[in-house]
């Protein structure tokens, strides 16, 4: 994909209101307006739609397509309340809010990690408005380990693992995006990335602030992701008759689902969990054969 030649997508507001809160649930369009929605694609963890803007203009050259920041993520202005915060349901309810202001009798739903499991859940719930799940190594433990995360006095585990610990640690305020920009390229989970990909996540990832730009995604709200656990994502796959595709990672995957009827689940040969970013090829491929 040749940044130079990627487009700008449209931005607009839904307004949101839940059990968990009002707010406003910013969303990244892209492709023709003169027709249905044909795709609402969800970001990871940490993240933001505009970081995958590279991979959706190019499906926006034949689809329509709804990218939203996530609660807690990007322009989104939903509330995030960490204490007592026990599992992904805010973000599920979210997304099916979302899905009844799109003006579609059903759409396809993509997602990638807390994107794709959160898809998951929704279509527990809404069947009748996703006719395609395709999902990019959605978050999903063993059962025994879901089980685990869903008994109250071990639903504190997650706290303790090393990637909760380390983004609490993370550094969150810059004087400059280039700043930010060094940091990161090609460290840690940027390892692997193009360029244009990470100046993406950091257009729709840091927000003006006093003395800088700041994260918009908090390091507070990232490991509460990581670590509120408690929602079934096998339920909801038991549960769910439309199609599923799973496109899992080679190395560090985080989907512990097997093939199974009604579920195809392939391998992203050389991907790591952040895939999308690295292979967008095989998600553009596998969206056009799937919608």
């Amino acid at each position: 994909m040749d940044g130079s030649m990627i487009a700008e997508p449209r931005r607009f507001s839904v307004p949101i209101s839940n059990r968990f809160g009002s707010g406003e649930m910013s969303v990244l369009e892209f492709g023709p307006t003169d027709r249905p929605v044909d795709l609402v694609f969800l970001h990871a963890n940490g993240f933001n739609a505009y970081t995958y803007r590279g991979l959706l203009t190019v499906l926006g050259q034949g689809l329509r397509i709804w990218a939203p920041d996530l609660r807690g993520h990007g322009q989104t202005t939903l509330p995030t309340v960490v204490k007592g915060r026990r599992n992904w349901h805010d973000h599920r309810d979210d997304l099916i809010a979302l899905l009844d202001k799109v003006e579609a009798p059903s759409v396809m739903v993509c997602g990638h990690s807390i994107g794709g499991t959160t898809a998951l859940l929704a279509a527990e719930k809404l069947q009748s408005r996703i006719r395609q799940l395709l999902l990019l190594d959605p978050v999903i433990w063993p059962p025994l380990t879901t089980a685990a995360f869903g008994v109250p006095v071990l639903s504190r585990i997650p706290t303790q693992v090393p990637i909760v610990k380390s983004t609490l640690r993370r550094r969150d305020v810059f004087e400059a995006r280039d700043q930010a920009f060094a940091s990161w390229q090609g460290r840690g989970a940027f390892k692997g990335w193009p360029d244009e990909v990470l100046r993406d996540y950091l257009t729709g990832g840091l927000l003006p602030a006093d003395d800088g730009f700041k994260l918009a995604c908090t390091p507070a709200w990232e490991a509460s992701n990581y670590s509120a656990q408690a929602h079934n994502p096998w339920r909801a796959l038991r549960r769910c008759s439309g199609p599923i595709t799973i496109l899992k990672a080679q190395a560090g995957s985080l989907c512990a689902v097997t093939p199974r009827p009604g579920v195809d689940v392939r391998t992203v040969k050389g991907g790591g969990h952040l895939f999308p970013m690295t292979h967008a090829n095989v998600v553009i491929e596998a969206v056009h054969e799937l919608v």
